[in-house]
């Protein structure tokens, strides 16, 4: 993943609600898919293991948000552990195919998720975060990001 998507991913994160973070790690896990895939495409089978352990990653930290008192959640299950079945076989098969059986899924879970993120209102779940501003400057296509608040307290509270 570059510099600049991590960042991103960072940004978006400080200012997500808890729906929001449900659609950025699918938007994350998205991402090492396709790392992993341009990975086996080059031949790099480190690279490719990596995108596989990273996706794993994000499938466990969904699986860790679930809320099992509410009757979606065993659905929800389920499909991560398919894909994380399917995760596994790639590795290990060194094949790019269950991949995107994996992205069929995850595709089709973050496109609903994103319409239930526009529904919920709920604020933030990191408080004290720097504000962040961005708009074109007097730069030619270039884009500023201000840092507002930049106190030493920042992502704490006393």
């Amino acid at each position: 993943m570059t510099k600049e998507l991590k960042q991103q991913f960072t940004l978006k994160i400080t200012q997500a609600n808890k729906t929001q973070l449900i659609v950025i790690l699918y938007e994350m896990l998205l991402a090492y898919l396709d790392e992993a895939e341009s990975a086996h495409e080059n031949n790099d089978r480190p690279g490719f293991r990596d995108g596989i352990r990273k996706a794993e990653g994000c499938l466990k930290e969904l699986m860790a948000s679930l809320h099992f008192e509410y009757e979606p959640a065993l659905n929800l299950l389920q499909l991560y552990l398919y894909a994380n079945r399917e995760l596994v076989r790639a590795d290990i098969r060194n094949s790019k195919e269950e991949l995107s059986h994996v992205r069929k899924i995850i595709k089709k879970l973050h496109e609903a998720y994103e319409i239930v993120s526009r529904q919920d209102h709920s604020d933030p779940v990191m408080a004290n975060t720097q504000a962040v501003y961005a708009g074109l400057t007097y730069g030619k296509g270039s884009l500023t990001e201000n840092l507002a608040d930049q106190g030493s307290s920042r992502g704490f509270r006393a």
